[in-house]
């Protein structure tokens, strides 16, 4: 039996449970994202980076 885990879903269950825990990271965790998201759209589309 094979598991093969992506790393988005994951990290989106950490992110949840964390909000859940402490609904004041969710600002911290909206940034968070946002900001690599967008590193990722400007400099992973030339090394083959794909979420």
């Amino acid at each position: 039996m094979t598991l093969t885990v992506s790393l988005g879903p994951v990290i989106a269950l950490i992110a949840g449970i964390l909000i859940l825990v402490m609904p004041r990271l969710l600002n911290y965790i909206v940034a968070i994202y946002l900001i690599v998201i967008g590193l990722l759209g400007l400099f992973g589309s030339t090394h083959g980076v794909h979420i």
